[in-house]
C-alpha cells in the first residue's frame, strides 16, 4: 500500500495526480501555471469536490514541486512524505534507447537530457522535474515513461525518412512520434469497450489537444503516426504547424531576413497552426465563437478537419480498413462539432455517428449510427494512470 504521483512538467507549468494505490483511486490533482513568470496560478482539487486556489510568485520548479508537497501535507491529502511511494514523470522523447518505461537514475537521467533535441519544448522541464523530485525525495522510486515507447514497434517503412539514410545511420534521424502513453490506455480501452481482444483490431485514434496526432494501431502495436522527428510534424495543431515544405521555409527566410533558423523553428512551434491561420487564438473554442464573420477563423478550423481526414484516408489505406475510430484529449473529448465534421466526411469508410450519441463531452461512449459498419468511439485519455501503473509495475 501507498501513493503514487504522477507527474507532467512543461516549460512553465507543473500538472500532477496523487494516487491510492493499488486501488487506483485519485485522491489529489492540480496544475501550477506561469512557473518563473510572475504570479504563477495555483489549483489543487481534493476530497471529492474540494479545491484550493492561489496566486504566488514561484521561481522554479523546484519551488513549484515543494509548494505541492507542502499542500498535499497542509490539506490533510497526505499525512507524511513518506506516504509516497513512487513518483513517475512524463518523457515526451525516449528516442530509440527507451522502448518502455524505466527506473530512473543517473544514467538513465543523462540520456534523458541527451534527447532534449527530440523534444526542445518539453525535454529541459521534465529534466527539471526529475532532479526537483530527487532532491526533495531522494529515497522515492521514479519512474520515466516515455511518449515514444509505443512507437518503437513502428515499422522501418514508416520510421525511415526519404533522406540520405546515413542521416539515420550516423544520427538516428527517424520518426519517433508522441502521445504513445495516451495512445496506449486508448487503445486498450477500445478493445474493451468493443468486447474483442486488442490484438485482432485495427484502430485508428485521434489525439486531439493543443497538440495533436493521429496514430494507426494493428494488434495493440503502433503501425503508423503522424508526428515526427519532433512532435512539430503532422496534422495542424494549436500553435505549431504540422507538416510543410522545406523549400517554403527557406523562400520566407530570405524573403523576411532571417538569418538564423532557430528562429523559424520557434515561428512554426509557436506561432502556426491555428494561432498563426486565425490570428485569433489557438484555443479551438475561440475560433469557434468568431468563424461565422471571421474568414480567416473559419479557414483554421476547416485546415484543421481536412488535416485530421487526409490523414485518416491514409491509414485506412495502410491498414487495409479499420475496426473503430477513436476521439480522446481535449478537442476529442469535448468538441461535439468537430467530432461530427470529422466523422460526416468519412461515411465511404462505413463511418457515422449517432448526432444524439455524440451531443456529449468528456464521457466514455460508442458513438456509432446503428447503420455503421466501423465503429466510433469516445474515449477520455488517462495518461496519469498508465504512469501509476507503470511505477507499480517496476517496483515489484
Amino acid at each position: 500500500m501507498g501513493k503514487s504521483i504522477a507527474i507532467n512538467a512543461g516549460s512553465s507549468t507543473l500538472k500532477f495526480k496523487l494516487y491510492d494505490m493499488p486501488s487506483e483511486k485519485v485522491i489529489g490533482s492540480g496544475a501550477i501555471e506561469r512557473i518563473g513568470l510572475g504570479s504563477s496560478d495555483v489549483e489543487i482539487k481534493y476530497d471529492d469536490g474540494k479545491k484550493f486556489e492561489d496566486t504566488l510568485d514561484i521561481d522554479n520548479h523546484e519551488q513549484a514541486i515543494q509548494l505541492v508537497l507542502d499542500k498535499l501535507l497542509s490539506l490533510d491529502i497526505i499525512k507524511d512524505y513518506n506516504e509516497i511511494t513512487g513518483v513517475g514523470h512524463r518523457i515526451v522523447a525516449g528516442g530509440e534507447e527507451f522502448t518502455d518505461s524505466v527506473i530512473i537514475n543517473k544514467e538513465v537521467l543523462d540520456k534523458i537530457e541527451s534527447l532534449t533535441d527530440l523534444a526542445p519544448l518539453h525535454q529541459p522541464a521534465a529534466v527539471k522535474g526529475i532532479k526537483a523530485f530527487h532532491k526533495i525525495l531522494p529515497d522515492v522510486i521514479s519512474v520515466a515513461v516515455f511518449d515514444t515507447s509505443f512507437h518503437t514497434t513502428l515499422p522501418e517503412v514508416n520510421y525511415i525518412y526519404s533522406a540520405p539514410y546515413e542521416y539515420y545511420e550516423k544520427y538516428r534521424a527517424r520518426k519517433y512520434g508522441a502521445h504513445g502513453t495516451s495512445y496506449r490506455y486508448v487503445s486498450q480501452r477500445a478493445a474493451d469497450m468493443l468486447g474483442k481482444p486488442l490484438e485482432d483490431l485495427k484502430l485508428i485514434v485521434l489525439h486531439l489537444g493543443a497538440g495533436a496526432s493521429i496514430d494507426a494501431i494493428v494488434n495493440g502495436k503502433s503501425y503508423d503516426t503522424s508526428m515526427g522527428f519532433t512532435p512539430l510534424a503532422g496534422i495542424t495543431m494549436a500553435t505549431r504547424s504540422g507538416d510543410i515544405d522545406p523549400s517554403l521555409l527557406q523562400y520566407v527566410m530570405k524573403k523576411e531576413g532571417i538569418n538564423d533558423f532557430n528562429e523559424v523553428i520557434e515561428i512554426l512551434n509557436n506561432k502556426s497552426g491555428l494561432v498563426g491561420i486565425s490570428g485569433v487564438s489557438a484555443d479551438m473554442r475561440d475560433i469557434e465563437k468568431v468563424q461565422d464573420e471571421n474568414h480567416r477563423a473559419k479557414l483554421a478550423r476547416d485546415i484543421f478537419i481536412n488535416r485530421i481526414v487526409r490523414y485518416i484516408g491514409s491509414y485506412v489505406a495502410e491498414l487495409g480498413g479499420i475496426d473503430a475510430l477513436v476521439f480522446t484529449a481535449g478537442i476529442g473529448e469535448n468538441d461535439i462539432t468537430i467530432r461530427h465534421d470529422v466523422s460526416a466526411k468519412l461515411g465511404y469508410f462505413g463511418i457515422a455517428i449517432d448526432d444524439d450519441k455524440n451531443d456529449i463531452r468528456g464521457v466514455e461512449r460508442d458513438l456509432s449510427s446503428d447503420d455503421a459498419s466501423v465503429a466510433t468511439l469516445l474515449i477520455p485519455t488517462d495518461e496519469e494512470l498508465m504512469i501509476v501503473r507503470d511505477i507499480e509495475r517496476l517496483s515489484k
